[in-house]
Formats: C-alpha cells, structure tokens, sequence
C-alpha cells in the first residue's frame, strides 16, 4: 500500500511539473524584437533611402561614369576607378545602380504596392510609391535603356527570377501614365504618414513631385516623341509643378547617416577625384558665384598628404580644373601649362560645403523645374516667358546652395548681379537653359546624364584620351551587368537584338541624333 502511494505522488509531482514547465511556453519562446512586419510606409522610406546607396562604394558608377562622361568631376587614375576618364568599360562600376535598385530599391517598392493595393487606408503611401517607383525607373532606364519593368521585383511575390526586358518605349508611356494617375489620386482627405521621410506626410507637396516628374520625364521624349512630350508637359503644368525650393526632392543627412558621395571621398578616393577643366572654366568665364561654394584647390600641394588646410583656398580666380585626355602619368605633361605643382594641385570638389559628410543630395529640384519649363515655353508648349522661367530657375539654383549651410549662401546682390549679366537670348536659348540645367544638376550623375543626351548641350568636347574604347563622340550608355548573362540570359539576349550591342555607343531609344 505505501508502494503504491509513492508512486502515485511521484506520478503527480511529475505531472505538476511538466505542466508548470509547459505554462508560458509560447510567451517565453516568442522573439518580441525582431520584427514579423513593417508598415509600409517605413518601407518606402527604406527605398527612398537607398535611392542614394547603401554606401560610398555605391556611388562609384557616379564617380566614374556619370560625373565624368558631362565633364564636372574627373580621376586620372585607372584601374578600379578607369571609366569616363577613359572611355573605357569597368565591369566593376558600370552595374552598380543596377545592382542597387533591382536588389533594395525595386524590391522594397514592390512589396510596398503589393502591401496597400488594397487597402483604402493607405491610398496615400500606394500612390507615393507609385510616384517614387515611377523615378527609380527613370533612372534605371537612361541608364540602360530597355530593362525589366513590368515584372520586375516579383521574386517573392510571384516567384519571377527571370523577368522580360521591356522596350523603353513602353517603359516610358507607363511611367507617364503612373505619374498622372498616382498624382491625381494623392488626397489630403487622409491623416498624414508624419514618419515620411521625404515630406512628412505633406501630400501637396507629394503631388508636386509626381507632377514635376511627369514634366522631366515628358521633356526627355523632345526628340523622339514631341507630341507625347507636349502632352505630358502640359499635364504637369496643369496638376501643379514646384513652386519653392521648400518643394525639393532632398534627402537629407546627418553626422551619423552619411552623404555617401561624401563619405567616399573624404575616406578613401580623397586624393582621387578632381573637378575637370570644362566645368570649371565656364563657372570662371561667366563669374558664377557658386564656383567657390563648389570648388577647393590645395594651392602648390605635390602629394596627397600636402592636401591640407593650410594650403586650401576657394578664392575662384585661383581654381584649375583638370584637363580630360590623361592618365595619372601622362597628366604631368600638363602641369607647366596650367602652372601646377602637380595633380593633388587641381581644384577638388568642397568637402566643406557641397559634400560635407552632411550634405544633402537632390533628386528633383525647383530649379531644375524651371529650367525645363523655360525650353518648354521656347518650344510653344507653356504659355509664360521662357526668360521669366529662365531667370527663376538660376535664381533658384544660387538660393538652393543656402541649403549647404550658412557658409554656402550667395547673397542677393550676387544673384542679381548674376542674372543681370546673364539674360537669355533667344538666338540661343536651348543651349543656355541646358549649360545651366546642367550647373544646376551639379552632383546628381544621373539627371545631369541624362539630360546632356537629350539635350546635346552644354557643348562638350570629345575626351582625347588616346585608348578610348567609345566609337562616337561620347559614352550614351552602361553596358548590362555580366550577372545577367548567367541569370537571365535568354531575356537580356532579346533586349540586345531589340536595342542594339552591349555597349557604351548604343543610344537609348530617347537619345536620338
């Protein structure tokens, strides 16, 4: 009898047990910090976020390519950094907003439209990520023209990993159509997303985005499709472009959250990159006041560590852009001439100004707006006067330099000056609203590109460098990255026989003669 109690209370102890032990199982073994979901609108942000890279060695394409092929920003060095300076194919730097944008910035904005599609609550983040969408493929497709659109980004969703390429074309007319729907359907009848980190939730300011690139976008078809262009210009118009540099398309950085173009070459290329002479002789010739703002030359430095602040000056008279054409040994031939000490002893881009680790970068600009909408008043397609849009458009590139810091704000007896020394003359308008479309597009590669191809101006030389692999006058495009021929050859082989060889001569379907 007593045996048979003792087993019974050790069966109920270990029942009691096991039950005690099971009670908060769930609870205990339950990760409360790492997240199952994100909002949407955090999500949107994280795009808008790596729109500008995840960092400095994203922006590489820029600083080898894009800078380079408009002739602002310049490296004599080959090697991992060869590119414009030597009309040259690096396979390194020419995918990398490919890279970027298809692996985070695409990705994330279709999980976003596929998240508040259906949900009227969240009208206002679908329709801004159809507008933020509608910009990432506008950069993806001037840069290599025909690419995946329509099916991109739907690895997860629908399990596509390997996506048509869509003729630009196409692109295009869907990219329009999405900016006049998801501007349109914008409403302020909504509470405000407040954690948007563009425009805090300002959907006026939301609708004019979309609006002012409805109005790039229609302007980038003035050769191809003029009438397409003039009826999208004057959609944009009537919906209400920019009106203030308080409407700019700007993320902004901290201490912490880098300006990466900054950050890159502060650290590594600091003793690199260079401003080129064609940039830096028309801000000379035409005393525009952001040429200290922009430029700083390390006056008789003969190596990157005599680059320091004892040596530093902003003076204009004493800037030295570097001439196109030479590598880091064949550039000493050129020294006498411009009366440097060496190559650290050509004028640099202001890491104490533009491109503080601070700085803020633009992706659409009121200045930029105006200017495009001074050649659309040329072509007949506004009403207004192209040298009114003319004139506001500088004045808003002098006043947005404000935005650098205190140390960078032109006055306005200098922007005065400025624009009285400079009225437009209509004999040759369109070159001098695209030179200063492309001053005012200063650090943004992308746009200042694109808009060089479209618009042939400002006039640029041909860079002499004798081992230039470009056949015509200057690169129009990056090739695809090789990845593509492993992963998704069967669709990019399609996009070559469509658009032409898988070059840097090939023009995009826009970019006509």
């Amino acid at each position: 009898m007593k045996t048979n109690l003792k087993h019974t209370l050790t069966l109920l102890l270990s029942l009691s047990l096991l039950t005690s032990c099971d009670q908060g199982f769930d609870e205990i073994n339950t990760n409360k910090v790492d997240p199952t979901y994100l909002a949407p609108s955090l999500i949107l942000n994280k795009a808008i976020i790596n729109t500008n890279y995840l960092d400095g060695f994203g922006t590489l394409g820029m600083l080898t390519y894009n800078f380079g092929i408009v002739q602002q920003i310049i490296t004599p060095y080959g090697s991992s950094l060869s590119g414009a300076n030597y009309d040259q194919v690096n396979s390194g730097n020419t995918p990398l907003v490919w890279t970027n944008f298809y692996r985070n910035v695409v990705k994330q904005l279709v999980a976003v439209l596929d998240q508040t599609k259906s949900d009227p609550l969240q009208s206002n983040t679908y329709n801004a990520a159809r507008i933020w969408r509608a910009y990432t493929f506008l950069v993806l497709t001037d840069t290599y023209g025909d690419v995946p659109y329509f099916q991109a980004g739907q690895g997860y969703t629908t399990e596509t990993i390997t996506p048509k390429y869509d003729p630009q074309q196409e692109i295009y007319k869907d990219i329009l159509k999405e900016l006049d729907e998801a501007s349109a359907a914008l409403t302020s009848t909504q509470t405000a997303v407040t954690t948007d980190i563009l425009y805090g939730g300002d959907v006026a300011k939301w609708k004019k985005l979309g609006y002012s690139l409805m109005l790039r976008a229609g302007m980038r078809l003035t050769k191809v499709d003029p009438t397409m262009a003039q009826s999208y210009v004057k959609k944009a118009v009537a919906g209400g472009v920019f009106q203030s540099n308080a409407d700019n398309s700007v993320l902004r950085h901290t201490a912490i959250y880098n300006n990466y173009i900054a950050n890159h070459l502060a650290a590594r290329e600091k003793t690199n990159f260079y401003l080129a002479a064609p940039f830096v002789n028309y801000l000379k010739q035409n005393n525009d006041p952001r040429l200290p703002i922009f430029a700083v030359r390390y006056v008789g430095a003969k190596g990157g560590q005599e680059q320091v602040n004892d040596r530093a000056s902003s003076d204009p008279k004493l800037q030295i852009g570097m001439p196109m054409g030479y590598n880091d040994v064949s550039i000493a031939s050129t020294f006498s001439q411009n009366g440097v000490a060496s190559l650290w002893d050509y004028s640099q881009v202001n890491l104490n100004t533009v491109l503080k680790l601070d700085a803020p970068e633009f992706h659409v600009t009121y200045a930029q707006t105006q200017l495009l909408l001074a050649e659309a008043a040329v072509r007949g397609w506004v009403t207004g006067s192209a040298a009114d849009y003319y004139a506001t458009g500088i004045r808003a590139a002098l006043e947005q330099m404000a935005q650098y810091g205190s140390n960078s704000a032109i006055s306005e007896a200098a922007i005065k000056a400025y624009l009285d020394a400079h009225p437009l003359d209509a004999s040759k308008a369109l070159d001098q609203i695209n030179t200063q479309y492309w001053v005012a597009s200063f650090l943004d590669g992308n746009e200042a590109f694109a808009n060089f191809r479209r618009s042939g101006y400002p006039t640029l030389q041909k860079n002499p460098y004798p081992g230039s692999e470009v056949k015509g006058d200057f690169i129009r495009r990056m090739p695809y990255p090789d990845s593509e021929i492993v992963v998704n050859s069967g669709s990019l082989n399609e996009a070559i026989a469509r658009q032409g060889p898988n070059t840097l001569d090939t023009r995009v379907w826009w970019d006509k003669k």
